[in-house]
């Protein structure tokens, strides 16, 4: 039904009638989890193979407050276990492609800094990140880690520091230190982080839809509401 709301205003109302159907506990953590919701740090998966690791990602990202994850499936579905993800993929944007080149352009194209996750010679820990842009954090398949054609797409290169003999983190773990590393930087930062108006009101928009039962039922009464007054 989203295609027939044209306007802020509508987008408004919807929400507000909706809204009846919620307890007002749920609404205030809404709102409260909306003010602490960001869009300037992005994940990117490509080809995430293995149900606990693709579960546990979309979990710790959601902790953080990342609303947009992007999967790259070119041999492999990304299927998230909704027991281990603890419910997050209904609060969370994920954005589908089928090859490594369209989501990074797509991600470029819409003002992202795209960084690699890996002990690339040309790397900089993570710390050292520059923020002050939106950032895509790209992370591979957990044996191969990222492909050749991601890491000659990616604008930079990161690397978490390991002062021990294994090689690499956990895929999940990786995720969730980094998003610890630069949420927590951002929030104590001038750096405007926090999603727009319009962006806060499509994502409560969802939300609500997501927690309503029946949703579609009562947004069909809205819109035929409407048509009766107009």
């Amino acid at each position: 039904m989203s295609g027939n709301l044209v306007d802020f205003k509508q987008k408004q109302e919807l929400i507000a009638y909706l809204s009846d159907y919620v307890t007002e506990n749920k609404i205030n953590k809404i709102e409260e989890v909306l003010l602490k919701r960001t869009r300037h740090v992005a994940i990117v998966l490509e080809d995430i193979f293995q149900v606990h690791n693709a579960s546990a990602v979309v979990r710790s990202a959601e902790c953080f407050g990342i609303q947009d994850i992007h999967i790259i499936e070119k041999r492999n579905k990304f299927l998230p276990n909704n027991t281990i993800a603890r419910g997050a993929v209904k609060w969370m944007n994920l954005h589908k492609y089928k090859s490594t080149s369209d989501c990074i352009k797509a991600l470029k194209e819409t003002g992202y800094k795209v960084v690699a996750t890996t002990p690339h010679k040309k790397s900089i820990e993570l710390h050292e990140l520059d923020i002050d842009k939106k950032v895509a954090l790209l992370f591979g398949t957990e044996a191969l880690g990222l492909s050749d054609e991601a890491l000659e797409l990616a604008d930079e290169y990161v690397t978490i520091p390991m002062f021990g003999f294994t090689e690499s983190f956990n895929i999940s773990v990786s995720v969730a230190l980094c998003l610890y590393d630069i949420t927590n930087r951002l929030r104590n930062s001038d750096i405007h982080w926090q999603l727009s108006k319009e962006e806060m009101l499509d994502t409560k928009l969802n939300w609500i839809r997501n927690v309503v039962r029946a949703s579609e039922i009562h947004e069909k009464q809205f819109f035929a509401d409407k048509v009766k007054k107009s």
